[in-house]
């Protein structure tokens, strides 16, 4: 039996998006497939709703994946098989300020987790899948802690966002019943604490606290009626653990051990990757994001070490040069930042002129970080990284096939791309070892069908390949807490969990996402609009970080909200004659021109219609965040927040403009 992992939330926000991430192909890469038709030929029958649905051809059985060792089918269990096979080797690392990383043992780990486990329960908490536990703090060995002690007693961990404001906090532990919160600073413990003052979360009763406190704070508890301490005394006081508790029978899950367990073994299998011990993962992706907690699984089940960034990600390459790790996860916008670090023309032209020479061997399959070109112009940017990454995984946005095609050459490692969201576990799609082409996102995992489902309103239709992406499996999530409407609005009676976004199947059997079916909206003439689809493609200009695309039914034509690079843009606009600090390039009217006039460009190379392409733009020099409200805690946009905070320039661009 599976048990409670964890609830990713995202109060009245659209749902957290977690796309997974790689990269391969050779002919097709996934077919047509019912049960009765294994091994995947077109059938055209309706199989148990499963007509038109396509699955990976990699596996010999038909039936999903669900999972891949037969002694790792519960996240406990997987954490014990890396405990075993790594001999009690070192888990879980951390670094003070030019300092080399620290290491706890798989033992340690463990012990500390079943301690602070047994603590919880004498304290009232029950070994129950209906005892919520809250995790607010960043990325660091206790949080692993925490979650562990969870794992090791049946309880359900729920991720409270480093960056969520008070009022998301208040209803995540409201919602939840969330009577103990374990916190990394005292600051957070306030955050909490004023709350349960103003009476907002009167079911809030202990604070347990990684960094030490000052007296003042539990007293300040203590007035109010929660029990403050720290992680260690909780440890420390915790009674002998009781036995045959370790693996509870658990239900009513969101999201279950079986989800991301059938999630990583999917990826194990389409990989082939055979991690080992002497793995390493960086840790500085939000641990509350279900892709990054699915990596770090997998890096346990191997007996792998993580070790987690100093806090601060502009000393994100130092940790990663004292770290050496071997497997990096990014987002594609870091990835950019990489390469455009070439930032001088010659010294681009060097190291293009490189990359095409090192592009061919990667075309036959040949991944390597030891050529001639590596000695004499990569050694500087893998050496960034540590000098050991031989596998880099990316999503979350689209990621540039010029950026892509560059850094497997120059990085001398696999780099894969995927698909998926937080209601899939971290990911549906995958691309797959020697298939280095871009523009797709891979094919079904091992572990999930994919059907494309009508949007006639887009005209999207599955009979041309087209539609809705629809996912059903054993990754796929169990529902939303206490949220019948939304459950209702996400998973149909069939069990297909409906994604809101728009794929297409290409010839080879891999998934292209090419539109958004939320936040679509009509113009006044009657064309629907999809903004995300838009932005996706605006985004693609080296001067722009972030776009926010509007439109409205009163309205005939779009608007744009441009926040400029800062690091590219100068370098940008100084090519075109444009100088001038930051600030003072963001008010020039010519420079926002050209940079509208590459965006415009990039809509017609894609395919734009006119109407869907804006026809002014207002440059804004702060970028968007969670901080100033305009991202969730996934880094998605806020839509409605961005609307009304950049109302005044919006109806200033409609009143400028008369088309």
């Amino acid at each position: 039996p599976s048990a409670v992992l964890v609830w990713s939330f995202s109060p009245r926000l659209p749902t957290p998006k977690t796309p997974l991430l790689s990269s391969w192909h050779w002919g097709l890469a996934s077919a047509l497939v019912c049960p009765s038709c294994w091994p995947g030929r077109p059938c055209g029958g309706a199989h148990d709703g499963l007509a038109g649905a396509r699955r990976s051809v990699i596996g010999d059985s038909p039936q999903l994946l669900t999972h891949y060792y037969d002694d790792a089918r519960t996240m406990y269990e997987v954490f014990r098989r890396g405990f075993s096979i790594s001999e009690n080797g070192p888990c879980l690392g951390f670094r003070k300020p030019k300092q080399p990383y620290q290491w706890l043992s798989y033992k340690e780990v463990a012990e500390r987790a079943e301690a602070l486990g047994s603590g919880l329960l004498q304290q009232g908490c029950k070994p129950s899948t209906k005892q919520f536990i809250g995790v607010f703090a960043q990325n660091r060995p206790e949080w692993i802690i925490s979650e562990l002690a969870c794992y090791t007693y049946s309880m359900v961990v729920v991720p409270l966002y480093d960056t969520l404001g008070p009022g998301a906090i208040r209803y995540i532990v409201n919602t939840a019943d969330i009577s103990t919160v374990i916190c990394d600073k005292p600051e957070k413990a306030r955050i909490l604490l004023d709350h349960v003052e103003r009476r907002e979360t009167p079911g809030l009763s202990s604070i347990i606290l990684m960094d030490p406190f000052e007296n003042e704070l539990a007293e300040r508890g203590k007035r109010c009626g929660v029990r403050i301490q720290t992680m260690q005394e909780v440890e420390v006081n915790a009674p002998m653990p009781p036995q045959g508790e370790k693996r509870g029978n658990p239900k009513g899950a969101m999201l279950t051990h079986g989800n991301v367990v059938a999630d990583f073994s999917g990826f194990l299998k389409v990989t082939e990757w055979s991690p080992t011990c002497e793995d390493v993962h960086i840790s500085y992706l939000p641990l509350a994001h279900m892709f990054e907690r699915m990596v770090q699984s997998v890096v346990y089940c191997h007996g792998g070490r993580i070790g987690f960034f100093q806090g601060d990600i502009r000393l994100l390459s130092d940790d990663m040069k004292a770290l050496r790790p071997t497997i990096f996860p990014v987002v594609p916008r870091l990835l950019n930042r990489m390469y455009d670090k070439a930032d001088t023309s010659l010294k681009r032209w060097i190291l293009e002129f490189a990359a095409r020479r090192k592009k061919a061997e990667v075309r036959n399959g040949i991944i390597r970080n030891d050529s001639l070109w590596d000695k004499l112009f990569f050694n500087k940017i893998q050496a960034s990284l540590g000098g050991c990454v031989r596998m880099i995984v990316t999503g979350a946005a689209p990621a540039s096939p010029t950026v892509l095609g560059f850094l497997r050459a120059a990085l001398g490692c696999q780099v894969y791309e995927g698909y998926g969201q937080t209601e899939c576990t971290a990911g549906c799609t995958f691309t797959t070892p020697g298939d280095w082409t871009s523009g797709h996102v891979g094919a079904p995992l091992p572990c999930n069908l994919i059907r494309l489902k009508d949007v006639e309103e887009l005209n999207y239709f599955a009979s041309k390949g087209e539609g809705e992406i629809c996912v059903k499996g054993p990754n796929v999530f169990k529902g939303y807490l206490k949220d019948e409407e939304r459950t209702a609005e996400a998973l149909d009676q069939e069990g297909w969990l409906h994604t809101g976004d728009i794929g297409k199947w290409l010839p080879n059997g891999t998934l292209k996402i090419i539109d958004r079916k939320k936040h679509i909206f009509k113009l006044a003439q009657g064309e629907y609009i999809a903004p995300e689809k838009i932005e996706n493609i605006y985004i693609r200009s080296d001067p722009v970080a972030q776009i926010y695309v509007h439109g409205d039914s009163l309205q005939a034509f779009l608007v744009g909200i441009v926040v400029p690079d800062s690091e590219v843009m100068p370098g940008w606009a100084k090519k075109r004659g444009f100088e001038g600090t930051y600030a003072e390039l963001c008010k020039n009217k010519e420079l926002k021109q050209a940079i509208m006039e590459d965006m415009v460009r990039l809509g017609k190379e894609s395919g734009l219609h006119s109407f869907e392409q804006v026809k002014a733009i207002y440059i804004h020099s702060d970028m968007f965040s969670v901080q100033n409200g305009l991202l969730t805690p996934t880094l998605k946009a806020k839509r409605p927040e961005l609307r009304d905070y950049f109302k005044k320039q919006i109806e200033e661009l409609y009143s400028s403009i008369s088309i």
